[in-house]
Parts: C-alpha cells; sequence; structure tokens
C-alpha cells in the first residue's frame, strides 16, 4: 500500500478513540448548555462550508453573536469557556482506540512523518495518550484558518510536512470531511469504519483503505 507514501496524517476525534466514549460521558454537560450547543452546531454548519479565513475565531464568534444575540466578544468567550476548555476535563478518562500507540510506534519505526490534523484544538486533549512524541506535526484546522473538508487545511499540512500531497495517507472517520477533504487534496485516504458498517463488512469506496482496527490498519498500510 505505501508506495510513495512519506507520512501517515491523522484526524483525531472519532478516529484515535471511539466517539461513544466522550458523548455518553458529556450528555449531562451538554443538556446544562443546551442552548449554547444548538447555536454552536449551527454556527459549526456555516463554518464547514466558508472559505480559509485569516481569522477564524474572529468569524466564528460573529455568527455566533448573531444566533445567540449578544456581542461578538462575549460569543467568543463563550465558545472558549463550553467548547474548547470545559471539555478539556472529559478526554483525561477517554482511551484511544487498541493498537494506536502501537501503530504509531511502527509507523515511526519505518521512517514514515506522523502528523495530526484536527477540526478541534488538538491541546484539547492534554497528552493525547503519549501520541506526541511520534508526531513531526500537530496542527488544529481552526489555527489554520478553515475546517475540513476544505483542501486549504490539507495543503498546509502538506506544505509543513515539505512534501507532495500524493505522498501523505490521511487517516479520519469521517468520508465527508476527512476523506473527501484528503482526496480533493491530493492525498491518499484511509477511514476507519463505523459499527455499522464494521458489522456488514461494508467497504468504503471512496477511501483507498477501510479498516475496523488499528492493527488491521497496519497489516494494510506496511
Amino acid at each position: 500500500m505505501l508506495g510513495d507514501i512519506k507520512a501517515v496524517a491523522f484526524d483525531i476525534d472519532g478516529t484515535l478513540y471511539p466517539s461513544f466514549s466522550l458523548y455518553w460521558r458529556i450528555i449531562p454537560y451538554v443538556i446544562r448548555h443546551f442552548r449554547f450547543y444548538i447555536h454552536y452546531s449551527r454556527v459549526r454548519k456555516i463554518m464547514h462550508r466558508t472559505a480559509p479565513l485569516p481569522d477564524f475565531y474572529e468569524y466564528q464568534g460573529r455568527l455566533m453573536a448573531e444566533e445567540m444575540g449578544c456581542s461578538s466578544l462575549r460569543a467568543r468567550a463563550m465558545i472558549k469557556l463550553i467548547a474548547y476548555d470545559g471539555l478539556r476535563p472529559y478526554f483525561e478518562k477517554i482511551k484511544p482506540f487498541d493498537y494506536v500507540a502501537e501503530t504509531f510506534k511502527a509507523l515511526h519505526e519505518r521512517g514514515l512523518k506522523i502528523a495530526l490534523l484536527s477540526d478541534f484544538p488538538p491541546e484539547q486533549k492534554g497528552d493525547m495518550w503519549g501520541l506526541g512524541k511520534y508526531c513531526d506535526l500537530i496542527l488544529g484546522s481552526e489555527q489554520i484558518g478553515a475546517l475540513k473538508p476544505s483542501k486549504y487545511p490539507f495543503g498546509i499540512l502538506a506544505n509543513a510536512l515539505e512534501l507532495e500531497p500524493g505522498q501523505i495517507l490521511y487517516v479520519g472517520n469521517s468520508v465527508r470531511f476527512d476523506v473527501r477533504g484528503a482526496n480533493n487534496a491530493g492525498m491518499k485516504s484511509a477511514v476507519i469504519a463505523s459499527p455499522f458498517k464494521r458489522i456488514f463488512s461494508k467497504k468504503i469506496k471512496e477511501s483507498d483503505i477501510s479498516f475496523s482496527n488499528y492493527r488491521q490498519f497496519l497489516n494494510n498500510v506496511l
């Protein structure tokens, strides 16, 4: 599979750990901030369709202010407090998928560059289960100025790794955001299948690789 691949980049949320392990933990938290999250989900849908911005956080704050009927300054403060900082403690008890650490170690030992590219602040995940020591690059697409599936953050990723897009395999859990975004940027793509697709062994046609666990992923790649 590797061919000309010189780097493997990963999404974080739902890709390195199971989404449900976060979702069930934050149910009371989301209920407590239900009004905020209704507005925030609408804003994020817009941001996923927005062209690259010189200041992502300023524009996101303006949209949120319009949604909530408050000042942009207050909206930005609420996003930071509730959506970013407020979720940090929940990641302390979340464990990654089995064999993730071994996968990163094996890729590193093979001499491949390793990167993370997430639509949410990577630092929100704390030490990221000790995976940072294997990474050559860790990026948040918000800081870059555009969310996936825009090919812009993928282009920044390739430039920062000093590689051509075709030399990078991007691994995610979303066909819409991860697979299509990577493909549109000229990268190879891999997707970890949803539980439904795992049960029925359905291959995801848009990706170069679909896998159900990281041992299988590593065998496919190496």
